[in-house]
């Protein structure tokens, strides 16, 4: 069954679907990069877009360019600190937040993206530091999300690094649509 229009902006690379395997080393290796190479990607994304653009909805009921890029980070912090605890807690339960009522808080919907850029930057350095001294065992490991179950770190590097696409995706599809 093809995808609406709406599910094409919405889901402009598809859906998140997990392997529901372990990743290989070269698996895991790509999806680093993808993480590493996310936030210069974001910056292209936005780059010379003006305050009316990036207050532009990247779709009809969807976030603006301004909200997108801070939901990223915030997403993104959530996901950082999500990796630590499956690394050194027992299957710890993580908590999940409201990202729909975040992305709708002043900060989001008003501040200059560069604020979000630039933490962007500084999380993802230090988020592939440590993604790249992991051992094979460390991406077994698991946590319990109460909305997505049990997950493995592999399954959030499949998640986040596919996040991260879906997004800069999101704001490069509008542009490609209006001409920017």
């Amino acid at each position: 069954m093809p995808e609406t229009t709406v599910d094409a902006l919405k889901y402009p690379i598809g859906r998140y679907a997990s392997a529901k395997r372990p990743l290989t080393a070269q698996e895991r290796a790509d999806r680093i990069e993808a993480i590493r190479a996310h936030p210069a990607k974001m910056r292209a994304s936005v780059s010379g877009l003006n305050d009316a653009q990036l207050d532009t909805p990247y779709r009809d009921g969807g976030w603006t360019v301004r909200q997108v890029v801070h939901h990223v980070v915030d997403s993104h912090t959530n996901a950082y600190i999500r990796f630590k605890l499956a690394v050194t807690e027992d299957q710890p339960t993580i908590r999940p937040y409201q990202e729909k009522l975040w992305a709708e808080l002043p900060d989001a919907r008003t501040l200059p993206v560069e604020t979000s850029l630039a933490i962007l930057d500084g999380l993802h350095a230090r988020w592939v530091s440590f993604l790249q001294a992991l051992e094979p065992e460390h991406f077994r490991r698991l946590l319990l999300h109460p909305e997505m179950g049990e997950l493995t770190v592999d399954a959030l590097l499949e998640l986040y690094s596919w996040h991260g696409a879906h997004h800069v995706a999101h704001i490069t599809g509008l542009r490609a649509r209006k001409g920017w």
